[in-house]
């Protein structure tokens, strides 16, 4: 059974949202404000977290250049797709901006991608019990049921770890935007 086209058009449609970093910034920025945000306000933050300068750091050229690119075209584009409200120099998220979530799988550049970290997990798993069933691994100290407890252990606090650690990287959540 494959996508419906209108499931690979809301697809591309995120995926083109997420495409420009200013977006990206403007949602994490407003998801950390939690209420609704100034444009000037909104415009001095990225600037800063473009230039990797401090609020206090930044000249009002390169304000300027991002609050018009904002104005002009981010967040029209936002507002258009139903992510912002935007009116009167004013942006607040829209419940669906919660839906983008789902594209922002943000793996930290000095971590294992979970994928390959379950695959290494199943990998042990197999190894082990594989172990127990063929008589290679001692079931004296340890039955055979708690080598497969300590396998499902290992699944079930990697699991734990890993909704915790993916819910602290979403948009909104660090200090500065991923």
């Amino acid at each position: 059974m494959g996508t419906s086209t209108t499931d690979e058009g809301d697809r591309n449609e995120m995926f083109h949202l997420l495409s420009n970093h200013r977006r990206r910034y403007t949602i994490h920025y407003c998801k950390a404000e939690d209420g609704p945000v100034s444009l000037s306000d909104l415009a001095e933050q990225i600037t800063a977290w473009e230039q990797d300068k401090e609020l206090t750091e930044i000249t009002s050229a390169e304000r300027k250049t991002v609050y018009t690119s904002l104005q002009q075209t981010h967040l029209p584009t936002l507002d258009e797709a139903g992510m912002i409200h935007f009116e009167n120099g004013e942006v607040e998220l829209t419940d669906r901006a919660n839906e983008l979530d789902v594209y922002l799988d943000i793996v930290p550049s000095d971590s294992v991608p979970w994928g390959i970290y379950y695959a290494g997990l199943s990998a042990f798993g197999f190894v082990v019990l594989g172990g127990v069933s063929a008589g290679l691994v001692p079931t004296d100290p340890v039955p055979t049921l708690g080598w497969a407890v300590l396998v499902l252990t290992l699944f079930a606090v990697s699991a734990v770890y890993h909704v915790y650690q993916s819910r602290s990287y979403r948009l909104g959540e660090l200090e500065t935007p991923p």
